[in-house]
Protein backbone atom coordinates (compact mmCIF):
# COMPACT_ATOMS: atom_id res chain seq x y z
CA UNK A 1 0.00 0.00 0.00
CA UNK A 2 1.26 3.47 -0.91
CA UNK A 3 2.35 5.70 2.01
CA UNK A 4 0.12 8.79 2.30
CA UNK A 5 1.86 12.14 2.28
CA UNK A 6 1.44 14.03 5.57
CA UNK A 7 0.97 17.79 5.05
CA UNK A 8 3.41 19.89 7.09
CA UNK A 9 2.89 23.43 8.37
CA UNK A 10 5.13 25.84 10.26
CA UNK A 11 4.24 27.30 13.65
CA UNK A 12 4.29 31.09 13.22
CA UNK A 13 5.80 31.55 16.70
CA UNK A 14 8.59 28.96 17.07
CA UNK A 15 9.08 28.34 13.30
CA UNK A 16 9.02 24.56 13.80
CA UNK A 17 7.66 22.37 10.98
CA UNK A 18 5.07 19.87 12.21
CA UNK A 19 2.27 17.74 10.76
CA UNK A 20 -0.80 19.88 10.10
CA UNK A 21 -2.95 17.85 12.52
CA UNK A 22 -0.62 18.65 15.43
CA UNK A 23 -1.06 22.42 15.08
CA UNK A 24 -3.93 24.76 15.96
CA UNK A 25 -5.19 26.96 13.11
CA UNK A 26 -6.07 30.59 13.71
CA UNK A 27 -8.16 31.94 10.83
CA UNK A 28 -9.14 35.41 9.58
CA UNK A 29 -12.51 34.93 7.92
CA UNK A 30 -13.69 36.98 4.92
CA UNK A 31 -15.83 38.95 7.44
CA UNK A 32 -12.56 39.99 9.21
CA UNK A 33 -13.24 37.87 12.30
CA UNK A 34 -10.20 36.22 13.88
CA UNK A 35 -10.90 32.91 15.59
CA UNK A 36 -9.56 29.44 16.34
CA UNK A 37 -10.41 26.71 13.83
CA UNK A 38 -9.83 23.26 15.33
CA UNK A 39 -11.19 21.36 12.31
CA UNK A 40 -9.12 23.36 9.80
CA UNK A 41 -12.06 23.75 7.41
CA UNK A 42 -13.20 27.37 7.82
CA UNK A 43 -12.64 29.63 4.85
CA UNK A 44 -10.17 32.46 5.18
CA UNK A 45 -6.48 33.10 5.72
CA UNK A 46 -4.95 30.75 8.26
CA UNK A 47 -1.93 30.73 10.54
CA UNK A 48 -0.75 27.75 12.56
CA UNK A 49 0.42 27.60 16.18
CA UNK A 50 1.76 24.76 18.31
CA UNK A 51 -0.64 23.60 20.98
CA UNK A 52 1.47 25.27 23.67
CA UNK A 53 0.47 28.44 25.49
CA UNK A 54 4.15 29.51 25.45
CA UNK A 55 4.06 29.56 21.64
CA UNK A 56 0.89 31.66 21.70
CA UNK A 57 2.54 34.16 24.06
CA UNK A 58 5.59 34.32 21.79
CA UNK A 59 3.33 34.96 18.79
CA UNK A 60 1.57 37.73 20.73
CA UNK A 61 4.86 39.34 21.78
CA UNK A 62 6.41 39.21 18.29
CA UNK A 63 3.10 40.03 16.49
CA UNK A 64 3.56 36.90 14.38
CA UNK A 65 -0.19 36.54 13.82
CA UNK A 66 -0.36 40.08 12.39
CA UNK A 67 2.20 39.13 9.74
CA UNK A 68 0.80 35.67 9.01
CA UNK A 69 -2.81 36.83 8.68
CA UNK A 70 -1.79 40.03 6.83
CA UNK A 71 -4.12 41.95 9.13
CA UNK A 72 -3.56 44.07 12.24
CA UNK A 73 -4.65 42.10 15.30
CA UNK A 74 -5.61 44.32 18.23
CA UNK A 75 -4.68 43.61 21.84
CA UNK A 76 -8.26 42.77 22.85
CA UNK A 77 -8.47 40.18 20.04
CA UNK A 78 -5.17 38.68 21.27
CA UNK A 79 -6.65 38.51 24.79
CA UNK A 80 -9.82 36.84 23.49
CA UNK A 81 -7.75 34.38 21.43
CA UNK A 82 -5.60 33.60 24.47
CA UNK A 83 -8.72 32.71 26.49
CA UNK A 84 -10.05 30.60 23.60
CA UNK A 85 -6.63 28.98 23.18
CA UNK A 86 -6.51 27.90 26.82
CA UNK A 87 -10.13 26.67 26.65
CA UNK A 88 -9.63 24.55 23.49
CA UNK A 89 -6.20 23.23 24.52
CA UNK A 90 -7.70 20.12 26.18
CA UNK A 91 -10.07 19.51 23.26
CA UNK A 92 -7.18 19.87 20.80
CA UNK A 93 -5.04 17.40 22.78
CA UNK A 94 -7.83 14.80 22.77
CA UNK A 95 -8.40 15.33 19.03
CA UNK A 96 -4.66 14.88 18.39
CA UNK A 97 -4.60 11.64 20.38
CA UNK A 98 -7.72 10.42 18.57
CA UNK A 99 -6.11 11.11 15.18
CA UNK A 100 -2.91 9.30 16.13
CA UNK A 101 -4.97 6.25 17.19
CA UNK A 102 -6.71 6.25 13.80
CA UNK A 103 -3.41 6.24 11.90
CA UNK A 104 -2.05 3.15 13.68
Amino acid sequence: MKQRKIPLRKCVACQEMMPKRELIRVVKTPEDEILIDLKGKKSGRGAYLCGKVSCFKLAKKSKALDRALKHAVSADIYDQLEQDFIRVEDEFTSLKEENSDDEE
